[in-house]
């Protein structure tokens, strides 16, 4: 399974991002944010870091580098498109996703291991979930508040589009939302750092609350 990890100037996850989707089994390939993505990618990933420092907002310039044409191309046909923290935040500016990423309610970097509780299983990375699961799981953002009006929440409730909900109140996130997805499902954008919770050798011990993502997304390859 081909999988491309977007690299923009101040990205810093794409190393573990790209190593744990080789210890999966998948074949991750970098891509600069000014180069395409070539044919025959099964899937594409935006890892985290600081995008251009995050000026003017996190993500808003990194949202419109020439590699995130092929990005909107690649979701609109159906291909497994994930974004962690930055990448969420690049994901939203794009308009791939709904809401917005703002400053959490705690001023300042927040670093810690926190709970998310699973939501919708029907993705490319969170089918060998089971809906309710609580897992363990490390955010490092400062602006991570995930922002919706009640509408737009309520009908991502509905929709079953809520992927990932922090299991108490974290940062003030909107209906405490740490992850969503696009209306086709292939889409998802998470705060949480899924690539620093898929291993035993850096979780708590006997934990490897993340290795169910891409578990899932090797599974929507070989589907």
């Amino acid at each position: 399974m081909r999988v491309a990890v977007v690299v923009f100037p101040g990205s810093n996850c794409d190393r573990d991002m790209h190593h744990v989707l080789s210890e999966f089994g998948m074949s991750p390939e970098y891509r600069w944010h000014e180069d395409g993505i070539p044919g025959g990618t099964d899937a594409v990933v935006l890892p985290g870091g600081f995008s251009y420092a995050d000026r003017l907002r996190a993500g808003a310039i990194a949202s419109h580098s020439p590699v995130m044409d092929d990005v909107r191309r690649l979701a609109d046909d159906g291909v497994p498109v994930l974004g962690v923290c930055n990448g969420f935040q690049i994901l939203a500016e794009a308009g791939l996703l709904p809401g917005a990423l703002v400053s959490n309610d705690e001023p300042g970097f927040m670093c810690r291991w926190t709970e998310v509780v699973v939501g919708s299983t029907g993705t490319p990375f969170t089918s060998r979930f089971s809906g309710g699961d609580v897992l363990g799981i490390p955010v490092a953002n400062g602006e991570g508040r995930y922002h919706a009006d009640e509408r737009t929440v309520r009908e991502l409730e509905d929709a079953g589009r809520i992927v990932f909900r922090y299991a108490g109140d974290l940062n003030g996130s909107a209906g405490s939302i740490a992850g969503v997805c696009s209306e086709g499902g292939n889409v998802v954008g998470m705060m949480p750092h899924p690539e620093r919770a898929a291993e035993p050798d850096v979780c708590p011990p006997g934990a490897a609350p993340m290795a169910p993502l891409f578990e899932s997304l090797r599974a929507a390859a070989a589907a």
